[in-house]
Protein backbone atom coordinates (compact mmCIF):
# COMPACT_ATOMS: atom_id res chain seq x y z
CA UNK A 1 0.00 0.00 0.00
CA UNK A 2 1.32 3.44 -0.86
CA UNK A 3 2.14 6.09 1.71
CA UNK A 4 -0.59 8.35 0.40
CA UNK A 5 -3.31 5.72 0.73
CA UNK A 6 -2.11 4.77 4.22
CA UNK A 7 -2.42 8.37 5.39
CA UNK A 8 -5.85 8.79 3.89
CA UNK A 9 -7.17 5.58 5.41
CA UNK A 10 -5.84 6.47 8.85
CA UNK A 11 -7.77 9.75 8.89
CA UNK A 12 -5.08 11.30 11.12
CA UNK A 13 -5.77 8.78 13.88
CA UNK A 14 -3.60 7.96 16.88
CA UNK A 15 0.07 7.35 16.10
CA UNK A 16 -0.12 8.90 12.60
CA UNK A 17 1.51 12.35 12.32
CA UNK A 18 -0.52 15.03 10.58
CA UNK A 19 0.78 16.57 7.39
CA UNK A 20 1.89 20.18 7.67
CA UNK A 21 -0.68 22.70 6.37
CA UNK A 22 1.49 23.78 3.44
CA UNK A 23 1.75 20.18 2.23
CA UNK A 24 -1.99 20.03 1.79
CA UNK A 25 -1.88 23.09 -0.46
CA UNK A 26 0.62 21.55 -2.90
CA UNK A 27 -0.37 19.12 -5.66
CA UNK A 28 0.28 15.59 -4.47
CA UNK A 29 2.70 14.81 -7.32
CA UNK A 30 4.87 17.92 -6.93
CA UNK A 31 7.13 16.63 -4.18
CA UNK A 32 7.78 13.21 -5.78
CA UNK A 33 8.54 14.89 -9.10
CA UNK A 34 10.88 17.35 -7.46
CA UNK A 35 12.46 14.50 -5.58
CA UNK A 36 13.00 12.48 -8.74
CA UNK A 37 14.48 15.47 -10.54
CA UNK A 38 16.82 16.26 -7.66
CA UNK A 39 17.86 12.62 -7.48
CA UNK A 40 18.58 12.60 -11.23
CA UNK A 41 20.67 15.76 -10.90
CA UNK A 42 22.62 14.27 -7.99
CA UNK A 43 23.15 11.08 -9.94
CA UNK A 44 24.22 12.46 -13.34
CA UNK A 45 25.73 15.88 -12.56
CA UNK A 46 29.24 14.68 -11.64
CA UNK A 47 29.60 12.60 -14.81
CA UNK A 48 28.14 15.26 -17.10
CA UNK A 49 30.18 17.98 -15.40
CA UNK A 50 33.40 16.03 -15.84
CA UNK A 51 32.47 15.27 -19.45
CA UNK A 52 31.79 18.97 -20.10
CA UNK A 53 35.17 19.96 -18.65
CA UNK A 54 37.20 17.60 -20.83
CA UNK A 55 35.18 18.48 -23.94
CA UNK A 56 35.48 22.22 -23.37
CA UNK A 57 39.22 21.84 -22.76
CA UNK A 58 39.74 19.86 -25.95
CA UNK A 59 37.59 22.24 -28.02
CA UNK A 60 39.53 25.24 -26.73
CA UNK A 61 42.85 23.64 -27.69
CA UNK A 62 41.42 22.70 -31.10
CA UNK A 63 40.37 26.29 -31.80
CA UNK A 64 43.73 27.61 -30.59
CA UNK A 65 45.55 25.27 -32.96
CA UNK A 66 43.34 26.39 -35.83
CA UNK A 67 44.01 30.04 -35.00
CA UNK A 68 47.74 29.36 -34.75
CA UNK A 69 48.12 27.81 -38.20
CA UNK A 70 45.26 29.58 -40.00
CA UNK A 71 45.36 26.75 -42.51
CA UNK A 72 41.56 26.67 -42.51
CA UNK A 73 41.59 30.05 -44.31
CA UNK A 74 43.27 28.39 -47.30
CA UNK A 75 40.84 25.47 -47.59
CA UNK A 76 37.48 25.04 -49.23
CA UNK A 77 34.58 25.84 -46.82
CA UNK A 78 33.26 22.33 -47.25
CA UNK A 79 36.63 20.66 -46.74
CA UNK A 80 38.10 21.83 -43.46
CA UNK A 81 37.96 25.55 -44.25
CA UNK A 82 35.93 28.59 -43.32
CA UNK A 83 36.04 32.25 -42.38
CA UNK A 84 36.41 31.56 -38.65
CA UNK A 85 38.07 28.68 -36.75
CA UNK A 86 34.76 27.31 -35.48
CA UNK A 87 33.44 27.04 -39.05
CA UNK A 88 35.63 23.93 -39.38
CA UNK A 89 33.15 22.09 -37.13
CA UNK A 90 30.56 22.35 -39.89
CA UNK A 91 32.71 21.05 -42.74
CA UNK A 92 33.10 17.63 -44.43
CA UNK A 93 29.97 15.62 -43.52
CA UNK A 94 28.68 18.70 -41.72
CA UNK A 95 28.23 20.62 -44.96
CA UNK A 96 26.07 17.81 -46.33
CA UNK A 97 23.86 17.79 -43.24
CA UNK A 98 23.41 21.56 -43.50
CA UNK A 99 22.36 21.25 -47.13
CA UNK A 100 19.86 18.53 -46.27
CA UNK A 101 18.42 20.57 -43.40
CA UNK A 102 17.96 23.51 -45.79
CA UNK A 103 16.93 21.81 -49.02
CA UNK A 104 15.91 18.22 -48.26
CA UNK A 105 16.82 15.27 -50.49
CA UNK A 106 16.93 14.62 -54.22
CA UNK A 107 18.16 11.01 -54.49
CA UNK A 108 19.86 10.35 -57.83
CA UNK A 109 22.47 8.10 -59.39
CA UNK A 110 24.31 10.34 -61.85
CA UNK A 111 27.16 8.58 -63.68
CA UNK A 112 30.62 10.09 -63.28
CA UNK A 113 33.37 9.38 -65.80
CA UNK A 114 37.13 9.76 -65.71
CA UNK A 115 37.74 8.82 -62.06
CA UNK A 116 39.14 5.35 -61.23
CA UNK A 117 37.49 5.08 -57.78
CA UNK A 118 34.22 6.90 -58.47
CA UNK A 119 31.44 5.99 -60.87
CA UNK A 120 28.67 8.27 -59.52
CA UNK A 121 28.46 11.87 -58.37
CA UNK A 122 28.11 12.34 -54.61
CA UNK A 123 24.51 12.76 -53.46
CA UNK A 124 22.99 13.73 -50.11
CA UNK A 125 20.93 10.51 -50.02
CA UNK A 126 24.01 8.79 -48.55
CA UNK A 127 23.29 10.63 -45.27
CA UNK A 128 20.44 9.37 -43.10
CA UNK A 129 17.63 11.80 -42.21
CA UNK A 130 17.14 11.85 -38.42
CA UNK A 131 19.92 14.32 -37.63
CA UNK A 132 19.01 16.89 -40.33
CA UNK A 133 15.35 16.54 -39.33
CA UNK A 134 16.28 17.55 -35.79
CA UNK A 135 18.45 20.36 -37.14
CA UNK A 136 15.47 21.71 -39.04
CA UNK A 137 13.25 21.40 -35.96
CA UNK A 138 15.73 23.25 -33.75
CA UNK A 139 16.11 25.91 -36.42
CA UNK A 140 12.34 26.41 -36.60
CA UNK A 141 12.10 26.77 -32.81
CA UNK A 142 15.19 28.90 -32.17
CA UNK A 143 15.70 30.77 -35.43
CA UNK A 144 19.25 29.43 -35.71
CA UNK A 145 20.70 28.57 -39.09
CA UNK A 146 21.70 25.04 -40.10
CA UNK A 147 25.18 25.34 -38.58
CA UNK A 148 23.97 26.60 -35.20
CA UNK A 149 21.12 24.10 -35.13
CA UNK A 150 23.50 21.25 -35.91
CA UNK A 151 25.84 22.25 -33.10
CA UNK A 152 22.93 22.50 -30.63
CA UNK A 153 21.62 19.04 -31.57
CA UNK A 154 25.09 17.48 -31.35
CA UNK A 155 26.03 19.06 -28.02
CA UNK A 156 22.72 18.18 -26.38
CA UNK A 157 22.87 14.66 -27.78
CA UNK A 158 26.44 14.28 -26.52
CA UNK A 159 25.29 14.91 -22.96
CA UNK A 160 22.45 12.41 -23.39
CA UNK A 161 25.02 9.91 -24.70
CA UNK A 162 27.40 10.59 -21.81
CA UNK A 163 24.51 10.09 -19.39
CA UNK A 164 23.63 6.77 -21.02
CA UNK A 165 27.24 5.56 -20.90
CA UNK A 166 27.41 6.62 -17.25
CA UNK A 167 24.19 4.77 -16.44
CA UNK A 168 25.43 1.52 -18.00
CA UNK A 169 28.87 1.72 -16.39
CA UNK A 170 27.34 2.62 -13.04
CA UNK A 171 25.11 -0.43 -13.23
CA UNK A 172 28.07 -2.68 -13.99
CA UNK A 173 30.79 -1.12 -11.85
CA UNK A 174 29.44 1.58 -9.59
CA UNK A 175 29.24 5.36 -9.56
CA UNK A 176 32.95 6.11 -9.97
CA UNK A 177 33.22 3.76 -12.95
CA UNK A 178 30.28 5.56 -14.54
CA UNK A 179 31.92 8.96 -14.23
CA UNK A 180 35.21 7.67 -15.64
CA UNK A 181 33.44 5.99 -18.59
CA UNK A 182 31.70 9.25 -19.52
CA UNK A 183 35.04 11.07 -19.41
CA UNK A 184 36.78 8.45 -21.54
CA UNK A 185 34.09 8.78 -24.20
CA UNK A 186 34.82 12.51 -24.29
CA UNK A 187 38.54 11.83 -24.76
CA UNK A 188 38.43 8.92 -27.16
CA UNK A 189 40.15 9.35 -30.54
CA UNK A 190 37.48 10.57 -32.92
CA UNK A 191 35.56 12.36 -30.17
CA UNK A 192 36.10 15.69 -31.95
CA UNK A 193 32.89 15.04 -33.90
CA UNK A 194 30.82 14.93 -30.71
CA UNK A 195 30.50 18.74 -30.70
CA UNK A 196 30.48 19.22 -34.46
CA UNK A 197 27.78 19.13 -37.17
CA UNK A 198 27.93 15.34 -37.23
CA UNK A 199 25.39 12.66 -36.33
CA UNK A 200 27.71 10.60 -34.11
CA UNK A 201 26.59 11.96 -30.73
CA UNK A 202 22.96 11.40 -31.59
CA UNK A 203 23.65 7.83 -32.63
CA UNK A 204 25.59 7.01 -29.46
CA UNK A 205 22.84 8.58 -27.34
CA UNK A 206 20.23 6.32 -28.95
CA UNK A 207 22.49 3.26 -28.76
CA UNK A 208 23.54 3.71 -25.13
CA UNK A 209 20.01 4.19 -23.86
CA UNK A 210 18.68 1.35 -26.01
CA UNK A 211 21.26 -0.97 -24.43
CA UNK A 212 20.43 0.35 -20.97
CA UNK A 213 16.72 -0.28 -21.58
CA UNK A 214 17.48 -3.87 -22.59
CA UNK A 215 19.54 -4.30 -19.42
CA UNK A 216 16.62 -3.00 -17.33
CA UNK A 217 14.00 -5.02 -19.27
CA UNK A 218 12.31 -2.01 -20.87
CA UNK A 219 11.82 -3.84 -24.14
CA UNK A 220 9.39 -1.54 -25.92
CA UNK A 221 11.56 1.51 -25.27
CA UNK A 222 14.67 -0.36 -26.38
CA UNK A 223 12.98 -1.48 -29.60
CA UNK A 224 11.73 2.03 -30.31
CA UNK A 225 15.16 3.56 -29.76
CA UNK A 226 16.73 0.99 -32.09
CA UNK A 227 14.09 1.77 -34.71
CA UNK A 228 14.82 5.50 -34.45
CA UNK A 229 18.59 4.86 -34.55
CA UNK A 230 18.00 3.15 -37.89
CA UNK A 231 16.98 6.56 -39.25
CA UNK A 232 20.29 8.04 -38.14
CA UNK A 233 23.08 5.84 -39.51
CA UNK A 234 23.42 2.58 -41.45
CA UNK A 235 25.68 1.22 -38.69
CA UNK A 236 22.52 1.04 -36.58
CA UNK A 237 22.39 -2.51 -37.94
CA UNK A 238 24.71 -3.47 -35.06
CA UNK A 239 22.31 -2.02 -32.49
CA UNK A 240 19.27 -3.53 -34.21
CA UNK A 241 20.92 -6.97 -34.16
CA UNK A 242 21.98 -6.60 -30.52
CA UNK A 243 18.51 -5.67 -29.32
CA UNK A 244 16.86 -8.33 -31.50
CA UNK A 245 19.19 -11.17 -30.49
CA UNK A 246 18.87 -10.33 -26.81
CA UNK A 247 15.10 -10.12 -27.17
CA UNK A 248 15.08 -13.52 -28.89
CA UNK A 249 17.07 -15.05 -26.02
CA UNK A 250 14.66 -13.53 -23.49
CA UNK A 251 11.77 -14.87 -25.55
CA UNK A 252 13.17 -18.39 -25.63
CA UNK A 253 13.94 -18.35 -21.92
CA UNK A 254 10.60 -16.70 -21.06
CA UNK A 255 12.38 -14.33 -18.68
CA UNK A 256 10.20 -11.34 -19.59
CA UNK A 257 7.12 -12.97 -21.03
CA UNK A 258 6.36 -13.03 -24.74
CA UNK A 259 4.70 -9.82 -25.88
CA UNK A 260 7.31 -7.20 -24.97
CA UNK A 261 10.49 -8.93 -26.22
CA UNK A 262 8.67 -10.11 -29.35
CA UNK A 263 7.40 -6.61 -30.10
CA UNK A 264 10.86 -5.13 -29.58
CA UNK A 265 12.37 -7.71 -31.92
CA UNK A 266 9.78 -7.02 -34.61
CA UNK A 267 9.95 -3.21 -34.62
CA UNK A 268 13.72 -2.62 -34.45
CA UNK A 269 14.70 -2.79 -38.15
CA UNK A 270 12.03 -0.63 -39.73
CA UNK A 271 13.74 2.75 -39.54
CA UNK A 272 16.81 1.48 -41.37
CA UNK A 273 14.81 -0.57 -43.87
CA UNK A 274 12.43 2.29 -44.60
CA UNK A 275 15.14 4.78 -45.46
CA UNK A 276 17.15 2.42 -47.66
CA UNK A 277 13.93 1.38 -49.44
CA UNK A 278 12.82 5.01 -49.86
CA UNK A 279 16.15 5.97 -51.44
CA UNK A 280 15.94 2.98 -53.76
CA UNK A 281 12.37 3.88 -54.72
CA UNK A 282 13.28 7.49 -55.47
CA UNK A 283 16.30 6.41 -57.53
CA UNK A 284 14.33 3.78 -59.42
CA UNK A 285 16.83 1.16 -58.23
CA UNK A 286 16.23 -0.82 -55.04
CA UNK A 287 19.97 -1.19 -54.51
CA UNK A 288 20.53 2.50 -55.16
CA UNK A 289 21.73 3.37 -51.66
CA UNK A 290 24.48 0.76 -51.80
CA UNK A 291 25.48 1.74 -55.34
CA UNK A 292 25.79 5.34 -54.18
CA UNK A 293 27.96 4.40 -51.19
CA UNK A 294 30.31 2.37 -53.35
CA UNK A 295 30.26 4.43 -56.51
CA UNK A 296 30.47 7.91 -54.94
CA UNK A 297 32.23 7.38 -51.62
CA UNK A 298 34.16 4.14 -52.26
CA UNK A 299 32.56 2.50 -49.21
CA UNK A 300 31.83 -1.20 -49.41
CA UNK A 301 32.13 -4.41 -47.42
CA UNK A 302 35.32 -6.37 -48.06
CA UNK A 303 35.75 -8.58 -44.97
CA UNK A 304 38.52 -6.33 -43.65
CA UNK A 305 40.91 -6.71 -46.58
CA UNK A 306 41.46 -2.96 -46.97
CA UNK A 307 41.94 -2.46 -43.22
CA UNK A 308 44.60 -5.20 -43.06
CA UNK A 309 46.35 -4.00 -46.21
CA UNK A 310 46.37 -0.36 -45.15
CA UNK A 311 47.61 -1.22 -41.65
CA UNK A 312 50.62 -2.91 -43.22
CA UNK A 313 51.18 0.12 -45.46
CA UNK A 314 51.07 2.53 -42.51
CA UNK A 315 53.41 0.58 -40.22
CA UNK A 316 55.92 0.16 -43.07
CA UNK A 317 55.75 3.84 -44.08
CA UNK A 318 54.10 3.38 -47.48
CA UNK A 319 51.78 6.39 -47.83
CA UNK A 320 50.54 5.65 -51.34
CA UNK A 321 47.13 4.16 -50.52
CA UNK A 322 43.78 5.85 -51.14
CA UNK A 323 43.19 8.86 -48.84
CA UNK A 324 46.42 8.49 -46.90
CA UNK A 325 46.70 11.01 -44.05
CA UNK A 326 49.76 10.21 -41.90
CA UNK A 327 48.72 11.71 -38.54
CA UNK A 328 45.18 10.23 -38.40
CA UNK A 329 46.48 6.97 -39.88
CA UNK A 330 49.05 6.58 -37.09
CA UNK A 331 46.37 7.38 -34.50
CA UNK A 332 44.26 4.61 -36.05
CA UNK A 333 47.16 2.15 -35.74
CA UNK A 334 47.63 3.09 -32.07
CA UNK A 335 43.94 2.52 -31.47
CA UNK A 336 44.03 -0.88 -33.18
CA UNK A 337 46.97 -1.86 -30.95
CA UNK A 338 44.96 -0.89 -27.86
CA UNK A 339 41.75 -2.51 -29.10
CA UNK A 340 42.39 -6.13 -27.96
CA UNK A 341 43.24 -4.92 -24.45
CA UNK A 342 40.07 -2.84 -24.25
CA UNK A 343 38.05 -5.79 -25.46
CA UNK A 344 39.60 -8.12 -22.85
CA UNK A 345 38.83 -5.62 -20.08
CA UNK A 346 35.21 -5.57 -21.19
CA UNK A 347 34.70 -9.32 -21.70
CA UNK A 348 36.30 -10.27 -18.39
CA UNK A 349 33.38 -8.48 -16.71
CA UNK A 350 30.96 -10.91 -18.36
CA UNK A 351 28.75 -8.02 -19.43
CA UNK A 352 25.11 -8.39 -20.54
CA UNK A 353 24.58 -10.04 -23.90
CA UNK A 354 23.30 -6.87 -25.53
CA UNK A 355 26.62 -5.10 -24.86
CA UNK A 356 28.67 -8.01 -26.15
CA UNK A 357 26.72 -8.34 -29.40
CA UNK A 358 26.58 -4.59 -29.96
CA UNK A 359 30.31 -4.12 -29.36
CA UNK A 360 31.46 -7.05 -31.48
CA UNK A 361 29.21 -6.12 -34.39
CA UNK A 362 30.25 -2.47 -34.18
CA UNK A 363 33.90 -3.51 -34.34
CA UNK A 364 33.17 -5.89 -37.20
CA UNK A 365 31.29 -3.22 -39.15
CA UNK A 366 34.01 -0.62 -38.62
CA UNK A 367 36.93 -2.86 -39.57
CA UNK A 368 35.40 -4.98 -42.33
CA UNK A 369 34.65 -2.24 -44.85
CA UNK A 370 36.70 -0.27 -47.32
CA UNK A 371 36.94 3.21 -45.82
CA UNK A 372 39.19 6.17 -45.05
CA UNK A 373 41.69 4.45 -42.78
CA UNK A 374 42.31 7.46 -40.55
CA UNK A 375 38.61 7.50 -39.69
CA UNK A 376 38.81 4.25 -37.74
CA UNK A 377 38.98 6.34 -34.58
CA UNK A 378 35.63 7.89 -35.48
CA UNK A 379 34.04 4.64 -36.65
CA UNK A 380 34.88 3.05 -33.28
CA UNK A 381 33.44 5.95 -31.28
CA UNK A 382 30.03 4.20 -31.02
CA UNK A 383 31.72 1.16 -29.42
CA UNK A 384 31.26 2.77 -26.01
CA UNK A 385 31.21 -0.51 -24.03
CA UNK A 386 34.98 -0.67 -24.64
CA UNK A 387 35.35 2.35 -22.38
CA UNK A 388 33.42 0.67 -19.58
CA UNK A 389 35.90 -2.13 -19.00
CA UNK A 390 38.72 0.41 -18.76
CA UNK A 391 36.66 2.65 -16.48
CA UNK A 392 35.97 -0.21 -14.08
CA UNK A 393 39.67 -1.08 -14.07
CA UNK A 394 40.48 2.54 -13.13
CA UNK A 395 37.79 3.00 -10.48
CA UNK A 396 40.09 1.78 -7.68
CA UNK A 397 42.35 4.81 -8.15
CA UNK A 398 41.78 7.87 -5.99
CA UNK A 399 39.85 10.71 -7.67
CA UNK A 400 42.91 12.97 -7.59
CA UNK A 401 44.95 10.28 -9.34
CA UNK A 402 42.30 9.81 -12.01
CA UNK A 403 42.09 13.57 -12.56
CA UNK A 404 45.86 13.74 -12.98
CA UNK A 405 45.77 10.77 -15.34
CA UNK A 406 43.23 12.46 -17.61
CA UNK A 407 44.62 16.01 -17.44
CA UNK A 408 47.03 15.69 -20.35
CA UNK A 409 44.66 13.68 -22.59
CA UNK A 410 42.03 16.40 -22.05
CA UNK A 411 44.46 18.94 -23.49
CA UNK A 412 45.89 16.64 -26.15
CA UNK A 413 42.41 15.67 -27.37
CA UNK A 414 42.23 19.08 -29.02
CA UNK A 415 44.93 17.77 -31.36
CA UNK A 416 44.44 14.00 -31.75
CA UNK A 417 40.61 14.07 -31.64
CA UNK A 418 40.10 17.46 -33.24
CA UNK A 419 42.85 19.04 -35.32
CA UNK A 420 44.27 15.76 -36.63
CA UNK A 421 40.79 14.60 -37.61
CA UNK A 422 39.41 17.76 -39.25
CA UNK A 423 42.56 19.45 -40.59
CA UNK A 424 45.12 16.68 -41.09
CA UNK A 425 42.58 14.11 -42.24
CA UNK A 426 39.02 13.70 -43.51
CA UNK A 427 36.52 12.83 -40.76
Amino acid sequence: MSTASSTESSGGGAGVPSAPPEAAERPAATEPRQGRFAAAVDRFAPALGAYAVVKATGLTVFLLLLSHTEDFLKKDPGRGGGAQPWDVLGTWDGIWYQRIAENGYDPQLIPLHGYPLATYYENSAAFFPLYPWLMRLVGAVTGLGPYGSGIVVSVLASFVAAAGIFAIAERLGGFRAGVIAAVIWGLFPGSGVEWAVYSDSLFVALSAWACYCVMTHRWLTAGTLALVAGLNRPTAAALIAAVSITALVALVRRTDGVARPLTAMLITPWGLLWYVAWVGYRMGDWTGYFKLQRGAWNRYFDWGASTARTTLDVVTGHWTFWQSNPAPDLIAVALLIALPGLLVLLLRLRPPLVLVVYTLLTLFTALSSNQIYGNISRYLLPAFPLFIGLAIALRRLRPATVAGLFAMPAVAAGWYAGYALFELGIP
